[in-house]
């Protein structure tokens, strides 16, 4: 009797495990398409609503505003009503923003993508700690699988952008729309782990609040100013390097499926990056290496036209920002002791942090409106990857906060 109790308790153990895993995968699959989607399209966009570049980079940089609002919220909100239900909250939010935007005015564009930068940045905020709750030993190893899976979906919802709209015919309303798919399977699987949980309550009491101490952190700060301006090379990199590119004389589809390419050649990185970060008691060499992947390749877009140099920098932008990301996300857990502290952490390093990477998409914008050239915005780019080194170097000291 003892043995079957001993097996069921095992099968229901991996049962629940299993659907942890993919209730984490699937959040993640959905935390960047309803983003990283509008880059390729932006053109389309401008052109049906009537749209300068400067509102353009105002809508990309929307939902980071919305990111640096509610990100010290979320662990709040979690505490009251469970990491689970908060969740599933936050995509039910997303999906609801992702068919505002299906209606072609200016009112329900900005509307609907106020309200998918709520439903993700629920996700961001408790991913991490759900993680760090849930597999502490295996941390490194399950911010990889979903940094990664983050990285494949937001790399293809590029790719497919004007494929989609143009090829399909579909427009880009519906290549937007599409994007709501992923978002009811996430729905599903996470109404079943919240219908299923047996430990939310002991979970709501080891989350706690937000501590002032952490805002008070010289650490917390360098990690959120890291993240915040690889957020900005990133958000700035989807939104606007297929005008970049064809101003070079890409075509826009053509261009579209280079920044999908970028992506996907992070991939990788974004997956190992983790791993050997949380094998290793300083990662100051990591975040040195990736910088200056990010600075050769915004410097080969500035200085050169040929072809063969823009894939060349195209794939040391996709290595810089494939593995600075999940790096950012790896310090949440590295530098902190338990999963109260990674929430605490996540949730005021994304609040500030976002706060510089709103300021990105538009920013560059304006300054291309100002210049009507690239080579400001890419100087600026540059610079900002300079900074990036030295505060990820500074992040990846080995100390906690």
């Amino acid at each position: 009797m003892e043995l079957l109790k001993s097996k069921s308790y095992t099968h229901t153990k991996s049962t629940d495990t299993f659907w942890l895993v993919a209730g984490i995968i699937l959040v993640a699959f959905n935390l960047r398409p309803a983003i990283t989607s509008l880059g390729p399209l932006v053109g389309m966009i401008q052109k049906d609503v009537g749209l300068a570049h400067w509102s353009a980079g105002l809508l990309m940089s929307l939902p980071l505003l919305v990111f640096s609002i509610m990100s010290p919220i979320v662990p709040k909100i979690a505490n009251r009503l469970t990491n689970e239900l908060t969740l599933l909250a936050g995509l039910f939010l997303l999906l609801i923003g992702i068919g505002l935007r299906f209606i072609p005015m200016t009112f329900f564009l900005f509307t609907g993508t106020l309200f998918v930068g709520v439903g993700i940045a629920v996700g961001n905020v408790l991913l991490p700690a759900v993680a760090k709750e849930k597999f502490p030993q295996k941390f490194g190893l399950m911010t990889s699988v979903y940094s990664t899976s983050m990285g494949l979906f937001a790399s293809f919802a590029s790719g497919v952008s004007v494929p989609l709209a143009v090829g399909m015919d579909l427009g880009w309303q519906g290549a937007l729309i599409v994007w709501g798919i992923p978002v009811v399977f996430a729905i599903l699987v996470w109404a079943f782990i919240f219908k299923n949980n047996h430990g939310s309550l002991s979970e709501k009491k080891r989350m706690g609040s937000n501590s002032s101490q952490m805002w008070r952190s010289p650490l917390a700060w360098q990690i959120a100013i890291f993240m915040g301006l690889q957020s900005f090379l990133f958000y700035v990199t989807i939104s606007w390097l297929p005008e970049i590119l064809h101003s070079h004389g890409m075509s826009m589809e053509t261009a579209g499926w280079m920044l999908s390419i970028s992506q996907l050649v992070g991939l990788p990185f974004s997956f190992f990056i983790p791993v050997i970060a949380g094998r290793l008691q300083s990662q100051k060499w990591i975040a040195m290496i990736l910088s200056m992947c990010s600075i050769i390749g915004f410097g080969g877009l500035l200085f050169g036209s040929s072809y063969p140099i823009l894939i060349l920098s195209i794939i040391f932008i996709g290595i810089a920002l494939g593995g600075i990301f999940p790096l950012s996300l790896t310090y949440i857990g590295l530098r902190t002791k338990n999963a109260r502290q990674a929430a605490e952490l996540s949730g005021m390093a994304q609040s500030s942090g976002y706060i510089l990477a709103a300021v990105g998409p538009f920013f560059i914008g304006l300054l291309f409106d100002k210049t009507h050239v690239w080579t400001v915005p890419l100087s600026a780019l540059i610079l900002i990857s300079v900074v990036v080194m030295v505060f990820g170097m500074l992040s990846g000291r080995n100390r906690y906060i």
